[in-house]
């Protein structure tokens, strides 16, 4: 690189609030400026004013049509004619490829053969051309790039790129223009292009604001970059949306110049999130979406009587798995329970314990009777029942009867 390359230049200078408004006038029209809305209830919960953007009612159900489109709109008309590709079996492919082909521009997606089949078919249900290769996300990256200097392609990257971070930066504009009050912005980190863009708005617009990122425990790749920690990142995160293993080197210096601090949620504050959000706001996030959520709710002290603003920066979730979120946020609210009652296999031994349940008004959803694989004598038997009730007291009120009715009782945790 010589010294007039764009890319030698320092971060702050490759990215500003001028780039960031530029963006905005850009794509205005062509994104939903999506609602904002103070959540009382929340807020009571949290213990600090909670404003929500609702960035999972795009269109494809992500802010990252933002910065896509800001990129592709940036394209000179003979790229715009060669077409564009990009490595991603996420959010940024669907952004991608809608904006791509709504402006004819062909979109070329490098996913890993080990991709689920519905995030293909999301792809290609909104026009993107979908390749797959490699077992791991690195093979359909390394493709990807090969591709395009084969092809003479643009390749646009999920988020270390300077234009695609201008477009996700817009959120922060909106965010501010309708609640300028906010002294307080907590934002997903993955590779960083929301963060930054969003930073760079809104430090450039109130300096005192505070800016927190979020991270998923499993994945810190930023927060040990910045830390200069060695720190594992791998596992089965909720938040896949931002489990990335290497954050961007442009978005890493804009945030290192920005951010106070970034934080690390555990998977169960995730779920109790994606939980609580459908079920007080009556809104579908995936687990990136819920992270500055679950952050401020693992953090009181540290939000307490802020006036915070929350980006719900996703709602791409499949429906089994939200579904298992939902049963195990009852299950560690003490609202369902999985009991383990020992019994003597003679007649009416069942119905006498159906009956404590009927007492206590503790609802029966299934039950599972084990004769075979057990350690106990031969004439014994346990049962395994799931059960619902108002709360967990409602359950150890029914599991002290039961004990005190001489059954051996077992209960089982999540955690």
């Amino acid at each position: 690189m010589d010294a007039t390359d764009p890319a030698t230049r320092p971060a702050s200078e490759r990215l500003t609030i001028a780039d960031v408004r530029a963006a905005a006038a850009r794509i205005e029209g062509a994104v939903v400026q999506t609602p904002m809305l103070h959540s009382q209830t929340l807020s009571r919960i949290a213990g600090c004013e909670i404003w929500l953007k609702f960035e999972n009612l795009q269109f494809t159900a992500a802010y990252k049509e933002r910065g896509a489109l800001n990129a592709l709109l940036l394209l000179d008309e003979e790229r715009r004619a060669r077409g564009v590709i990009a490595a991603s079996a996420g959010n940024h492919s669907q952004g991608l490829s809608y904006h791509g082909t709504r402006l004819g521009v062909p979109v070329t997606i490098v996913m890993p053969r080990t991709t689920p089949t519905v995030k293909v078919m999301q792809t290609e249900s909104v026009g993107g051309n979908v390749e797959l290769f490699g077992e791991t996300f690195d093979e359909a990256y390394a493709h990807a790039r090969q591709l395009e200097a084969e092809r003479g392609l643009t390749f646009v990257h999920p988020f270390d790129d300077p234009d695609v971070a201008a477009g996700q930066g817009t959120v922060a504009l909106e965010m501010l223009a309708q609640e300028p009050a906010l002294d307080c912005l907590v934002v997903p980190i993955g590779g960083g292009g929301l963060m930054s863009g969003m930073a760079t708005a809104a430090r450039a617009i109130d300096p005192d604001i505070s800016l927190i990122g979020v991270q998923a425990r499993l994945f810190p790749s930023m927060y040990a970059h910045l830390s200069g920690q060695d720190m594992r990142c791998g596992g089965d995160t909720l938040a896949e949306g931002i489990a990335v293993k290497a954050p961007g080197r442009f978005t890493a210096e804009v945030i290192a110049g920005l951010v106070d601090e970034i934080l690390l949620v555990d998977e169960g504050a995730l779920e109790h999130a994606v939980a609580l959000l459908l079920q007080i706001e009556k809104t579908v996030v995936e687990g990136a979406g819920a992270a500055g959520l679950a952050a401020v709710l693992s953090n009181p002290a540290r939000f307490a009587g802020r006036r915070v603003g929350l980006v719900l920066c996703g709602g791409n979730i499949d429906t089994r798995l939200l579904a298992n979120v939902l049963l195990r946020d009852q299950v560690r609210s003490g609202r369902m329970a999985r009991l383990r009652i020992a019994l003597q296999d003679r007649a009416g031994a069942l119905y006498q314990v159906m009956g404590e349940f009927a007492a206590h008004n503790v609802n029966i959803i299934e039950i599972h009777h084990q004769r075979i694989f057990t350690s106990l004598p031969a004439k014994g038997l346990f049962t395994d029942i799931e059960c619902e009730a108002r709360d967990g007291a409602q359950i150890a009120a029914l599991v002290a009867a039961l004990r005190a009715r001489g059954y051996s009782v077992e209960t089982f945790d999540l955690e």
